[in-house]
Order: structure tokens, then sequence, then C-alpha cells
């Protein structure tokens, strides 16, 4: 077993904290799925906001979808000229038994001209994904004592 990176990458509408939440949460459980991604196997994650987003944590979405014991950082992305705005980045350092070449970087929204050679996916069920994280939350919820 090695430690690989998996990288994602989407934008979110607004900087409030529902839709960085919502769309960080979307770009991790597509990350988890599609690679096959166990909250156990995780080493650590490194979450950074262009600096036009700050009205919340991106990896408080990581905690919401069982990401307990994992270390998570988040920073500010480099505030560089022409660069794309509202952006949500991911890194999760991965223990795994799969190749470099195996591992599906997900690129979601305006994020996808950052990789156009990433910006494939293959097919995704919406809404048994959508089930999935509300699956994750309702458990997060009854965990910190909240109802929904």
């Amino acid at each position: 077993m090695v430690c690989r990176g998996v990288r994602g990458a989407t934008t979110v509408s607004e900087n409030s904290r529902e839709a960085i939440l919502r769309e960080t949460r979307r770009l991790l459980a597509l990350m988890i799925r599609l690679n096959g991604i166990e909250a156990e196997d995780v080493a650590s994650a490194i979450f950074t906001t262009t600096i036009d987003l700050n009205a919340e944590y991106p990896a408080l979405a990581a905690r919401q979808l069982g990401w307990m014991d994992a270390a998570l950082l988040c920073g500010h992305e480099m505030n560089v000229p022409q660069g794309l705005p509202r952006c949500v980045r991911i890194l999760v350092h991965w223990n795994t038994t799969k190749s470099a070449a195996e591992i599906q970087h997900v690129y979601l929204g305006e994020a996808k001209s950052l990789r156009p050679d990433k910006a494939e996916l293959p097919p995704v069920d919406e809404a048994e994904l959508q089930a999935w994280i509300e699956q994750q939350l309702h458990a997060w919820n009854h965990r910190q004592g909240r109802s929904l």
C-alpha cells in the first residue's frame, strides 16, 4: 500500500456557508465514490479556497461526510491575477493499492478549466449520490446532537 494524492476542484456560486459546504460535499463525495476511498485509509486532506471564499472552512464538509479521524487543513490558494474565482480545491492523501494512473481526479463547474484533460467523469447516478450525502449529513448531525 502506498500514499497517493487525489485532486479535486469546484467552483461555488457565492461566498456563503451553505454554498461552500454544499459544493465541497458534492466534490468530495464524487472523489470518494469514484475512487472507492474509505475514511480509515485517508491520511490527511488539504482544502484551499480562493480569497473570495471565507464564509466557512471547507474541511467541515469532510467531517459531515464521516471523516472524523483524518487530519484536515484549510488555507487560501495563491492570489494569482486572472485566477479562477470562487474556487475550492482538495488534495487527499490516500493509502491505497491503486496505481497513480488508476486515480480518478474530479474537476467540477468552472474548475474543469483547470484540468481539461481530467474534466470527463464516468456516469454518476446523481440521485443516489445526493441520497448518500444526505445519509452522511444525517449521521453527522446525530453525532453532533442536532436534529434535521
